[in-house]
C-alpha cells in the first residue's frame, strides 16, 4: 500500500525544509505556510518517492519535496492523474525538472535527477495529511485536465 512517509514545508524560499507530522493542504495553493506553494499554479505540492531517494543516497526532504511517498512509483504518474493522500485530493500537473539548487547538494545531482525529481501536483481538494496516511491513485486521467 502506498503511503505518506514524510511531509515537508519551507517557511521561506531557500530555507531548510521543516518536517511536519501533519499538514493542512490548501485547495489551489499547497501546504499551509510553505513558501513553495503556488496559488493557482502547477507547482503546489511536490511528490518524490523514497525508493528513488534511497537509490540515489539522498535523505528525505533534501531535494525540497513536500511529500515523500513510500510504495508509489511517482515517476510512473502521468499529468492529469488524481491521488487521494489523507484528506486531500491532488492532481498530477507536470514532471519536476531539477534546478541548479540541486548542485549545491551534490555536484552532478541536477543531471542525475533528470526525469527523477518527482511530480508536481495541484491541490484539487484541501484537507489534512499526516505521516502514514494512505495514498490512492483514484483516476488514470482526469477529463477536465486534458488541456491543462
Amino acid at each position: 500500500m502506498a503511503r505518506v512517509l514524510h511531509l515537508f514545508r519551507a517557511l521561506r524560499k531557500r530555507a531548510p525544509m521543516e518536517e511536519l507530522l501533519e499538514a493542512h493542504v490548501v485547495e489551489q495553493s499547497g501546504l499551509e505556510g510553505c513558501a513553495h506553494a503556488r496559488p493557482n499554479g502547477k507547482r503546489q505540492v511536490l511528490l518524490v518517492d523514497v525508493e528513488t531517494l534511497r537509490a540515489m543516497d539522498l535523505q528525505p526532504g533534501i531535494i525540497r519535496e513536500n511529500i515523500t511517498t513510500e510504495g508509489l512509483d511517482v515517476k510512473a504518474l502521468k499529468a492529469g492523474q488524481r491521488l487521494i493522500a489523507g484528506g486531500a485530493e491532488l492532481e498530477v500537473s507536470a514532471v519536476c525538472e531539477p534546478c541548479e539548487l540541486m548542485e549545491e547538494i551534490r555536484a552532478g545531482l541536477m543531471e542525475e535527477l533528470a526525469g527523477r525529481r518527482g511530480m508536481l501536483c495541484r491541490v484539487v481538494r484541501g484537507g489534512k495529511v499526516k505521516q502514514g496516511d494512505a495514498i490512492e491513485v483514484v483516476s488514470a486521467l482526469s477529463s477536465d485536465s486534458a488541456c491543462a
